[in-house]
């Protein structure tokens, strides 16, 4: 069986952030095993609890929770990455974390890699 992981490093509100939406829904209703979404560098403003999007914009971070509902889509967010842009992840409820979002590092990257037959990044 095929199976992706993909990587987004791309803010909630950049035009990629859509495409990289669209490329893993039409992959999960193809039946392709998507085991996981990293979201790494810029991209982990998606788990950011505080962001506002204008309600006349896409609203990326509705979309992930819909696919993350609909087929389980483990969607991890680079600790790291979070904390260096102001995403407080020391906490134990992490209450700036959207719940649909997994705290992770590196290694569920490196992890995802392995596993993966196909790796993409937006």
């Amino acid at each position: 069986m095929k199976t992706l992981a993909v990587v987004v490093t791309t803010s909630p509100y950049s035009h990629l952030t859509i495409t990289a939406l669209t490329y893993v829904e039409a992959a999960l209703v193809a039946g392709i095993n998507v085991i996981g979404v990293f979201f790494y560098q810029d991209g982990v403003m998606h788990a950011n609890e505080d962001i506002s999007i204008a309600s006349d914009e896409y609203q990326a971070i509705a979309h992930w929770q819909r696919l993350q509902q609909e087929y389980q889509l483990p969607l991890h967010v680079c600790i790291t990455a979070a904390e260096k842009r102001g995403i407080a992840c020391d906490s134990i409820d992490n209450e700036k974390i959207n719940q649909i979002f997994t705290v992770s590092g590196l290694g569920e990257l490196v992890e995802l890699t392995t596993k993966a037959s196909r790796l993409v990044q937006f």
